[in-house]
């Protein structure tokens, strides 16, 4: 159980380094999209340290969780773009708020 969460902060911390390190950058139409996209599989990445931390991880459940919220998030975006309503805060608020949710209960786990 403890090999797979170190593995998932392993590479964590290490696409962290990499993106801040990379000569890449997003261009401006894509910002949105980008944005919301990586938020939802942040919050994909600590459901997944969550589960393995309460011995119920499914590998399956996380590839299809980890694509199909990026996509969903990403489509809201696309959508909200096209109808000229900034549709992807939706996203932004319900991602963000699962991602401080599981990162407390990891932060329980971890102090116990």
């Amino acid at each position: 159980m403890w090999i797979g969460v170190w593995l998932a902060a392993l590479g964590l911390v290490l696409g962290i380094a990499l993106g801040l390190n990379l000569p890449f950058t997003v261009p401006q139409a894509y910002a949105k999209y980008m944005s919301v996209a990586a938020l939802a599989a942040m919050d994909s990445v600590f459901g997944g340290i969550r589960a393995a931390m309460e011995e119920h991880y499914d590998n399956r459940i996380f590839i299809t969780g980890f694509f199909s919220n990026a996509l969903l998030a990403a489509g809201l975006a696309f959508i909200g773009e096209r109808l000229g309503i900034d549709l992807y805060l939706a996203a932004v608020v319900a991602f963000g708020v699962r991602l401080f949710q599981n990162l407390a209960i990891i932060r329980r786990h971890l102090l116990k």
